[in-house]
């Protein structure tokens, strides 16, 4: 079973999908300033998860277009399909990383974080977790604005699906 914070990760990311859901090509693509495109947000979140879990846990230098999609970089509105392509290719390659992360593990720097004051991996994974719901409200806020209706209401079933469970390592 994995880590209790790790299923707290997954909840979000489910969340995330779940506020998404239904969600067209050509939304996804509008920008109502100042706030990003949801497009750019699903790639956004796909970059962190590659920064994080492939570059500083796993020494991975993969998927250089998701620079693009850094902090800092210029506004854009990306392909929806492209960047969920590219979410679940991150979420997938960092899934079996996260299964094995223990406690102790999660008190420490990632293994190949090469910042000299790295912060901890467990501050890390709660920095993703609190990313994707960031982004949640966001992404909520653009849809109401674009007028979608029925939209999810959050938080969802986390007393099923990412309950609070003692950490057991």
């Amino acid at each position: 079973m994995a880590h209790p914070r790790v299923e707290q990760l997954r909840f979000a990311r489910s969340e995330w999908k779940r506020g998404l859901r239904g969600l067209s090509e050509a939304d996804a693509r509008q920008r109502l300033l100042p706030m990003n495109s949801i497009s750019w947000m699903v790639g956004h979140l796909a970059w962190h998860e590659r920064r994080v879990w492939a570059e500083r846990g796993m020494g991975l230098r993969i998927e250089p277009t998701l620079d693009a999609l850094a902090n800092g970089a210029p506004a854009s509105t990306p392909s929806l399909r492209e960047m969920w392509t590219l979410w679940r290719r991150m979420v997938d390659l960092a899934d079996p990383f996260l299964d094995a992360l223990t406690s102790t593990e999660l008190e420490r720097p990632l293994p190949h974080d090469g910042r000299g004051s790295a912060p901890i991996a467990g501050s890390q994974l709660q920095r993703i977790t609190y990313h994707y719901w960031s982004h949640i409200g966001e992404a909520s806020a653009v849809r109401q604005i674009l007028g979608h209706q029925r939209l999810a209401q959050f938080v969802g079933d986390i007393e099923t699906r990412a309950p609070y469970r003692r950490e057991s390592d």
